[in-house]
């Protein structure tokens, strides 16, 4: 089976947000994500993944607030000072959580000026965190209708105009089959640019179990492919959080 990590963002949200980290240790996960990290102090963070023996395996640019407001600022012409504000406050984040990679969200925004902002954005978030991972996601447009990033070619072909080492591809499999009807068949383009895998069912967007992707055997075929990464469970629980484990092997 892979590494599987839990993202705290949507799992174990019965808890109090400082009480996930002991959450996800107890059911067996040794790797935790956290979208937006921003409303808590970084030494709070810093000791419950040290104090439950937790690898971070991501973190994303703010901002914070998940539930309203912009998803970002990469893409969005006018708006470079921001971005790059938020990208020295995210890093400063990192230096002390330690994550294996950050995800730079594009926002709201279309158009060749758009193109141009969010390839000058990248390529100097690139330059100031050498050593560090960066990646990007499509994200499906009917969960977040206008988003600049929302196509794998589209990305793929970003990844490879900016052609910074440190910058590589989040595939998550739920958007992945709402943007191209087949998971799977995508993974088959773009996994050798794959950093980070997320995953959740589909429809629905609940456990990584039945549905439309075959999770057991996509599970095993990374498995065979050798991929070492994490592949975290980004979805929203049925029930409690521990009770629909059962698709990692946990629980």
């Amino acid at each position: 089976m892979p590494r599987f990590s839990a993202n705290l963002t949507f799992l174990f949200k019965e808890l109090p947000f400082l009480d996930r980290f002991a959450a996800a240790r107890e059911a067996g996960f040794d790797a935790v994500e956290i979208l937006f990290p921003y409303d808590d102090p970084a030494s709070e963070i810093a000791a419950r993944l040290r104090d439950n023996g937790l690898t971070l395996a991501l973190i994303n640019t703010p901002p914070p607030n998940w539930a309203g407001g912009d998803r970002g600022f990469a893409a969005m012409p006018g708006l470079e000072d921001r971005f790059r504000r938020d990208f020295e406050r995210c890093l400063r984040y990192a230096d002390r959580l330690k994550p294996q990679h950050i995800h730079i969200m594009s926002g709201k925004a279309h158009g060749l000026v758009a193109d141009q902002t969010f390839l000058r954005n990248l390529e100097w978030a690139a330059a100031q965190a050498r050593g560090r991972s960066l990646t990007i996601e499509p994200i499906n447009p009917i969960d977040m209708p206008g988003y600049y990033l929302n196509d794998f070619d589209q990305a793929a072909g970003i990844i490879l105009s900016v052609g910074a080492a440190n910058l590589g591809l989040q595939f998550d499999a739920y958007h992945a089959q709402i943007i191209t009807g087949d998971a799977m068949a995508a993974w088959d383009r773009f996994g050798a640019i794959t950093r980070h895998i997320q995953v959740a069912g589909v429809p629905g967007r609940h456990e990584p179990s039945g549905g439309d992707i075959d999770y057991p055997g996509f599970f095993a075929r990374l498995d065979r492919e050798g991929y070492g990464g994490f592949v975290s469970g980004e979805y929203h629980p049925r029930g409690k959080t521990a009770e629909g484990l059962g698709w990692a092997g946990l629980g």
